[in-house]
């Protein structure tokens, strides 16, 4: 029986069955995290030693000056307003049709859910053949001539259509384990008191669901604000023609790598930081106030 009033006893039984976790967040997540804010107002420093001789705002004066970050923070809300959205209601509209295909749902969660756990960089080559400029799938199915690799004005869409190929199973699946824990007997009722499709889905499943469509959207926000990955792999360790695929993890993985300026890396980590929280805070409260504007709205 658990004791209802805690103790110092049991509460240091719970930290000691927390501490593995609590040592391994520390050093791997905050520790880092902290290391990386101490460098990016690190003016001079040697990043083998670990030695800071000046601090300031230099490195995120120098990246307001940046027209390379400006270019990599815009295409970066781009990339992230492109697949976002597209990713949530075409893995909702998916799924939907799943929920109705029971006999057939496992065959197609397996094939939805394959690109997910496949190599990045092998998706990566696949499409890269597919968009081929002569001889490519998609130029084939569209009937034209689009060069979308080494066309600045393509290259973020190809970007886009990898990305949210890639993550549209997993957002099926969060879909079809929302969609199962709805109790059929509320679209029972709602049917036999005259309600037609949409609004059984508008006032009854729309509601339920709105717990994992946060979770789903919060959750590519986060992962598309960070691609890399994808970016490497599609155009061959470059960022796109003329720059045109410069997101804000590529912008920082060649001041560190490549330019071995980092600071300058750690700031733009910063500023990616601040943003991931930025957009995840406004999505949280916008979700928020929608939650509580659908649940009067169902009373």
């Amino acid at each position: 029986m658990l004791n209802p009033k805690p103790s110092l006893k049991t509460t240091l039984h719970a930290l000691a069955y927390l501490a593995p976790l609590l040592i391994i967040t520390v050093l791997f997540t905050a520790w880092p995290l902290l290391s990386a804010v101490r460098l990016s107002f690190a003016t001079r420093s040697n990043f083998y030693t670990g030695r800071v001789t000046a601090y300031g705002w230099a490195n995120f004066g120098a990246l307001w000056h940046d027209p390379d970050f400006h270019r990599a923070v815009q295409h970066t809300l781009l990339f992230t307003l492109g697949v976002v959205p597209a990713s949530v209601l075409l893995a909702l509209g998916v799924a939907l049709l799943l929920n109705r295909l029971p006999h057939c749902a496992r065959f197609f969660q397996t094939l939805y859910f394959l690109p997910f756990v496949t190599s990045t960089v092998a998706v990566s080559l696949v499409w890269g053949w597919l968009f081929q400029a002569d001889h490519g799938v998609v130029n084939g199915l569209l009937h034209a001539n689009i060069d979308w690799l080494n066309d600045p004005h393509y290259s973020l869409l190809a970007l886009i259509l990898l990305c949210l190929w890639q993550s549209l199973g997993f957002n099926i699946l969060l879909f079809l384990a929302g969609l199962n824990h709805i109790d059929d007997r509320y679209l029972l009722v709602a049917q036999l008191s005259g309600a037609t499709a949409w609004q059984r889905f508008w006032h009854v499943t729309w509601p339920l669901l709105t717990p994992t469509v946060i979770l789903i959207t919060v959750n590519a926000l986060i992962t598309n604000f960070k691609v890399f990955d994808q970016v490497y792999a599609l155009f061959h360790g470059s960022a796109g023609p003329a720059n045109a695929d410069l997101t804000l993890t590529y912008y920082l993985y060649q001041k560190f790598y490549i330019e071995n300026q980092t600071g300058l890396a750690a700031a733009s980590g910063l500023v990616l930081f601040g943003l991931v929280l930025l957009i995840t805070g406004l999505a949280g409260g916008y979700f928020h106030h929608w939650t509580r504007w659908l649940r009067k709205d169902t009373r």
